[in-house]
């Protein structure tokens, strides 16, 4: 067989390559570590299969009925804790200072997959509040089915709400490969440290950004292309970013942000009830009430009225 020219180069390729593993980019490799990575496989599709145990008979086996769920659950979750067991432990010891075995984070796992399936019942209860926020807040929903099956927003609130949990529970690594996940799927970017209250609806969803600090309370909704954002990022004397600080803004209850708007800052807080249009940018705090358009003269802040306009 007549050799390709590209073969030629291809001892001269890998030879440059090796040598940007030895020193050019230390923090781009994983070769001096004798611990294995979780698996962002393995992890993504545990979530289809906590999918299953969230939106019975909707994902996975399809022919669940009464008399057989309890059998299937019960199976279902053995097999969970048992896979999310393996993984909690491998994003453990990869950030665990001891070499060898390690018995801390063995029963680190065992304590995180304990408080997570016991959590799963109240995480359930959170997301059906959340498919009946999105069948009463969008007119063209004509099922559950449809929101459970179809709709972005709830796909990523839905993998938001089991990250943030593992969150709680400090577990490091597979929170974010989740959300990054659901990211991916959807273009809605939600950072599992967010804390958002119940009744949550995203409606369309493409390019919504929701950061690591955010307060979100209940019954809010976000249209398309909202960025709840930082507004900067402090710095300690020399020059490294100051972490564990709120950086995102605060959405009370009941308020209504529309396509396109920006909320930046930790000290930025948006009153109950208020409504913030679209394309509006903000990097300070509205009182309870408002309703804010940004106009080509500016933005203009009036008290709310029975009558919400439709910015979208």
């Amino acid at each position: 067989m007549k050799k390709r020219p590209i073969q030629d180069m291809l001892a001269d390729v890998t030879r440059r390559l090796i040598e940007t593993y030895n020193d050019e980019l230390p923090t781009a490799h994983n070769l001096d570590q004798t611990k294995r990575l979780p698996s962002e496989e393995i992890t993504t599709n545990l979530l289809e299969r906590i999918f299953e145990l969230l939106y019975p008979g909707y994902f996975g086996n399809q022919h669940l009925t009464r008399d057989n769920v309890s059998y299937h659950v019960g199976a279902l979750l053995d097999d969970v804790a048992d896979e999310l067991h393996e993984q909690i432990y491998l994003a453990s010891r990869f950030e665990c200072a001891v070499e060898g075995s390690c018995e801390h984070c063995v029963k680190f796992a065992d304590a995180a997959v304990e408080g997570f399936i016991d959590a799963l019942p109240d995480v359930r209860r959170s997301l059906t509040l959340d498919v009946q926020a999105a069948f009463d807040g969008d007119p063209a929903a004509k099922s559950f089915a449809e929101i459970i099956l179809s709709y972005p927003g709830l796909k990523a609130i839905s993998v938001y709400r089991v990250a943030h949990r593992l969150r709680l529970l400090e577990v490091p690594l597979l929170p974010r490969i989740m959300t990054e996940y659901a990211h991916r799927e959807t273009g809605i970017d939600i950072h599992p440290g967010a804390r958002i209250g119940e009744s949550f609806f995203i409606d369309h969803g493409t390019g919504v950004v929701i950061g690591e600090t955010t307060d979100i309370g209940a019954n809010v909704k976000i249209y398309q292309g909202v960025t709840l954002g930082a507004l900067s990022f402090p710095k300690d004397e020399r020059g490294n970013i100051i972490r564990d600080r709120k950086r995102h803004p605060t959405l009370e209850d009941g308020v209504v942000i529309y396509a396109g708007a920006t909320i930046l800052g930790g000290d930025t807080v948006i009153g109950k009830g208020s409504i913030v249009g679209g394309n509006t940018w903000l990097i300070h705090s509205i009182p309870p009430g408002s309703r804010i358009t940004s106009t080509p003269q500016g933005k203009k802040i009036e008290p709310d009225q029975d009558a919400r306009p439709q910015f979208c």
